[in-house]
């Protein structure tokens, strides 16, 4: 039905989604102690008897043939997904005599490997079909952004991918591939983090032993440089690291939070210059690469005005790590002490941030972040002991954990979730889907594909996880849009556009929201340039008994919402429609 429908316009595509819904509609109106071994935490309670409670797991494809290391999706509404290119044949080999590149095999006596496997895939999450895709340079432990039209900027890697640029453009004939750039990255980017800018850049920032950061595109010569940045090289352990994979995000007043270790600057990235160092967060626990915690920064939401005020507050939520020394135990001598149950939260727009620390349900590490359409945070995948890194974590947590973003009460923030069956370990990722799943793959632990290996071997599956918010007893209140009133498509800054949609029971109380969430390219627990924009509505008319048409406001500048496709949810007591892509500009 996906290539029947393929050549629909974008309101006529919608009623694809809508219809089902509305006949469903109208049939349901009718800090811990660190522990050396502690209590694996598989077996915590979550209530099972309907989705609405905790959840469900679902088994998509038992084997998608590649590890999903990295994860970007595109907005056809397809997935790409890779590893790297240097660890030996997958399980998904091209047609024979196709595909096939030879490599110097340096982890085992420099012998000359020929390999006739992907290491990427396109993966259509409506159809559900598989597409092989060539990848030339090693993209092992890389980064990457979507540039406004909507093209993967993939960067770096290792070895003979370490400065290469990439692009996967989203296209619907099924010809799209991988294509490598004759420029370089001026230095080398193996894990290094990527934020896309408010002038449609991309930033790469960091990368081991590299401390520094540059731009893409590379037009001119102030493009082509680098910028040394002192904090990279200030915030690496001995030995241990401990500042890889940096967090970015973007602020509203354009300014770069940038987070490696436990300390955190405001970067000028225009003018070269640190503008102000944050506090230290508390409890000593390392919070990146190898001691791998996550971070978001929350949902922006405009103030309610209807001139499109410009001034959201910015909070940023960063959770789990291990402690300082916990990598060299776990590769060095096989122990695998307790990682933390923290998280800190800072709010970056107070003139003093500072602060503010929590506490998760069980200790995590390799845990992935993802905001949900209702401004909640998704915790999952990840272990309770060790660190990233080569078989250097135990004890996988296999619950999902919500935090409840606007709760006041911090002791009702987190919610234990239905756990998943499947340890998602080193090299797991996770990403937020058009109809509100969570789409989780990966977890190879090893430095090759070894299915023998325990307790974790290589995992090629790939499950959705469906919220609670999608539960079948919320059905009636789940809007589904038919139509977006905004010329050719795209939501323009600071300008109003509709939205027409079907809802079987209107709440007035909580109301109807309207937000916009970026797709991420998420790898190594940090999903980059995740972003949610909770849009300022200026008015909801009732239409019909299940009609409505919503005015709001589209962000008010760039440095709120950056160019680019987005994906348009409308949220309606706790629960979120089926997206609709949007571009903004």
């Amino acid at each position: 039905m996906a290539f029947i429908f393929k050549n629909l316009s974008l309101s006529s595509s919608v009623f694809f989604y809508a219809i089902p819904l509305l006949l469903s509609y109208l049939f349901m109106v009718s800090h811990s102690q660190y522990l050396t071994n502690p209590t694996p935490f598989s077996s915590i309670n979550a209530t099972t008897s309907n989705v609405s409670a905790g959840g469900q797991w679902v088994l998509l494809h038992k084997s998608i043939g590649v590890s999903a290391m990295h994860m970007q999706l595109l907005k056809n509404d397809k997935v790409i997904l890779f590893d790297r290119t240097d660890m030996g044949p997958s399980n998904f080999s091209f047609p024979s005599g196709t595909g096939c590149r030879k490599y110097n095999d340096t982890h085992h006596r420099n012998r000359t490997i020929t390999d006739c496997t992907a290491h990427s895939l396109q993966y259509d999450i409506i159809s559900g079909n598989i597409r092989p895709l060539y990848v030339s340079s090693d993209t092992w432990c890389s980064s990457g952004a979507l540039d406004p039209n909507g093209t993967l900027i993939q960067t770096g890697g290792y070895g003979s991918g370490i400065r290469k640029i990439r692009t996967v453009a989203p296209c619907d004939d099924g010809k799209c591939e991988w294509t490598e750039l004759p420029v370089n990255l001026a230095d080398g980017r193996w894990y290094a983090s990527t934020q896309i800018l408010p002038d449609g850049r991309v930033i790469v920032v960091g990368g081991r032993r590299a401390f520094s950061y540059e731009f893409y595109p590379k037009t001119d010569d102030v493009s082509s440089k680098r910028y040394y940045l002192s904090f990279l090289a200030e915030t690496t352990d001995p030995y241990e690291e401990n500042n890889l994979y940096p967090f970015l995000h973007l602020l509203p007043d354009g300014s770069l939070f940038i987070f490696a270790n436990n300390r955190s600057i405001l970067l000028d990235y225009k003018q070269n210059r640190v503008v102000k160092e944050l506090p230290v967060i508390p409890d000593g626990i390392k919070r990146t690469y190898p001691s791998t915690g996550s971070s978001v920064l929350l949902p922006l939401k405009m103030k309610g005005s209807l001139d499109g005020s410009d001034k959201p507050e910015a909070e940023v939520l960063i959770c789990g790590g291990s402690p300082p020394g916990a990598f060299n135990m776990s590769n060095l001598n096989r122990v695998f002490v307790s990682a933390s149950n923290s998280c800190g939260r800072i709010k970056l727009t107070d003139p003093n941030p500072k602060w503010v620390m929590e506490e998760m349900p069980m200790p995590r590490v390799m845990s992935d972040m993802l905001l949900l359409p209702t401004g909640d945070v998704i915790i999952l995948n990840g272990a309770s002991n060790g660190t990233a890194g080569w078989e250097d974590a135990a004890n996988p947590v296999f619950n999902p954990v919500l935090y409840k973003t606007y709760e006041p009460d911090p002791n009702l923030r987190f919610v234990v979730l239905n756990p998943s069956s499947t340890p998602r370990m080193y090299h797991s990722s996770a990403l937020l889907l058009p109809d509100g799943r969570i789409l989780v793959g990966g977890s190879n632990p090893h430095e090759v594909y070894n299915f023998t290996a325990r307790p974790f071997p290589t995992d090629l599956s790939l499950e959705a996880y469906q919220p609670p918010y999608l539960g079948p007893l919320l059905a009636a209140l789940r809007p589904s849009i038919l139509t977006i009133e905004a010329r050719d498509g795209i939501v323009s800054y600071g300008q109003m556009f509709s939205v027409t949609f079907m809802l079987s029971v209107y709440r007035a109380d909580p109301g109807i929201s309207v937000v916009l969430i970026t797709p991420s390219f998420t790898t190594h627990s940090f999903s980059m340039n995740q972003r949610m924009v909770v849009l300022d509505v200026a008015r909801l008319e009732n239409l019909s008994a299940l009609a409505y048409k919503i005015a709001a406001y589209g962000p008010p500048k760039t440095t709120v919402a950056p160019p680019g496709y987005y994906m348009l949810f409308l949220v309606h007591a706790g629960t979120p429609s089926h997206a609709v892509w949007v571009k903004v500009q």
